[in-house]
């Protein structure tokens, strides 16, 4: 009797929240599923943002920016362009998900596809954090092409490998994490989500190929 009555005042309790800035790590369509639940819009735009300027300080990096550019002019570069941009890929991406994602099952509406795109950028943001010490140890060199002050010091190189590899492993999980939520958002499985994305690529690929192989036969 005793533990009846603890079972039904447990059945009877509210479901816990979720925090969606730490929980999409472990729980993400837990996560996502909680957030259109709500029909909550917040951050959506901002998480957008945040992840198109996250994108664009790893291009200038590994486009060495900086042999022509301060890092100070990459940064504000980054912060106009890339939030701008991550806003525009947003709403792009979201529609290709959404027009792909009907040949695999997917039964999302745009917002709910543009959340879930949007809330798998939280990984990215907090990977934002590791640009503190990097700048601090490496300065100019982190988007530069030759690197003669890290070369020479081994303590560096270890450093700048180590930061690597976080960085690999953060960008491999924020992928899985970002099928996981477009997959609760469509309604399918992770597989299906891999799926949809890979279908939203060659919408974009396939067109651009018959372009360029139609000038080429052209001239």
């Amino acid at each position: 009797m005793e533990f009846e009555q603890s079972f039904k005042r447990e059945e009877n309790e509210p479901e816990r929240l979720l925090n969606p800035f730490l929980h999409i790590w472990i729980k993400p369509r837990q996560v996502i599923r909680q957030i259109l639940n709500s029909n909550s819009k917040k951050y959506v735009i901002l998480l957008a943002m945040i992840g198109g300027f996250a994108k664009s300080l790893d291009q200038a990096s590994t486009r060495g920016a900086g042999d022509t550019l301060g890092y100070p002019c990459i940064f504000l570069g980054a912060l106009i362009g890339g939030t701008i941009g991550g806003i525009i890929g947003l709403y792009i991406l979201s529609w290709l998900i959404k027009w792909t994602g009907k040949a695999v099952g997917g039964k999302g509406s745009f917002e709910e596809i543009k959340t879930a795109i949007a809330w798998s950028n939280v990984p990215v943001m907090w990977a934002l954090i590791l640009w503190i010490p990097e700048i601090i140890l490496f300065g100019q060199e982190l988007f530069t092409s030759t690197t003669p002050i890290i070369d020479s010091n081994l303590s560096l190189t270890i450093a700048l490998i180590s930061f690597g590899l976080i960085e690999v492993i953060i960008g491999v999980w924020t992928f899985v994490i970002s099928l996981k939520c477009i997959a609760e958002a469509q309604k399918f499985s992770a597989w299906k989500a891999l799926g949809n994305v890979i279908l939203s690529g060659l919408a974009i690929i396939v067109p651009l190929l018959i372009i360029i192989l139609g000038i080429t036969w052209a001239m």
